[in-house]
């Protein structure tokens, strides 16, 4: 087996996300006692309607995301709310909630040689085509105690990710 950190070296992180039962409550934690801010009001998402795959298919689920930029890494928080996918598993195992996992970022045109470096050592747990990035989540929990995403981000996203910068 490859080395992951040989693998995903170079790239950039981009994201932490936690998986919790309670979104409100972990806003306000970070909010008020780490002095995290920016976090918008929380949406409504659904594998569904992203075309989110989990373990190659597309099944119902949905959860609660809302997302902070701070320091040069995003900040998202999620509380899965019915269904199946990567986020109810982790809540599932750890009830608590915690770290599920961390995004790395490099353009889109560097996407597939990296996701199929990965491929050939680490399961995908989900994957989405999304206008602003590509997304593949790998199954790296054994090897570094979360989820790996590898975002492979669109010209659209590098503007987005400006705008969400700017707004901070």
């Amino acid at each position: 087996m490859n080395n992951i950190n040989n693998k995903i070296a170079g790239l950039e992180l981009a994201q932490i996300c936690w998986v919790v039962p309670n979104i409100n409550v972990a806003v306000k934690f970070l909010t008020t006692t780490l002095a995290i801010e920016g976090f918008p009001q929380s949406e409504r998402m659904s594998a569904q309607k992203l075309g989110m795959t989990y373990f190659g298919k597309i099944v119902a689920g949905e959860w609660l995301t809302t997302q902070s930029y701070n320091g040069g890494t995003f900040i998202e928080i999620v509380q899965p709310v019915f269904g199946q996918s990567m986020f109810h598993d982790y809540l599932t195992k750890y009830p608590a909630g915690g770290i599920q996992h961390l995004a790395f970022r490099l353009p889109v045109s560097d996407f597939d040689r990296v996701t199929n470096d990965l491929r050939e050592d680490y399961e995908v747990i989900s994957e989405v085509d999304h206008p602003i990035a590509r997304m593949t989540f790998f199954d790296t929990y054994q090897t570094l105690g979360f989820a790996t995403e590898i975002m492979g981000i669109t010209p659209e996203g590098w503007i987005a990710i400006e705008q969400m910068q700017k707004a901070r």
